[in-house]
């Protein structure tokens, strides 16, 4: 049985790993990060809905004053 010859498997490991850190730091540096996020403001709108324009009151049997 021929004894497998590894003097080469140091270097290629070590090539595949520098190689694996330069496309991870390339992937990496595409993205744009935000240095200070700040909340956005918005300026609030109106809305008028149906049921705010009418003046409307719901009776119920309870509420109605008792005689």
């Amino acid at each position: 049985m021929p004894q497998l010859n590894t003097s080469t498997w140091s270097i290629t490991i070590l090539s595949m790993i520098i190689t694996l850190f330069i496309i991870f730091q390339l992937k990496i540096s595409k993205h744009y990060y935000y240095t200070n996020p700040e909340p956005l403001i918005t300026k609030t709108q109106e809305h008028k809905n149906p049921w705010e324009i009418k003046w409307t009151k719901i009776y119920l049997p309870l509420s109605l004053p008792q005689h």
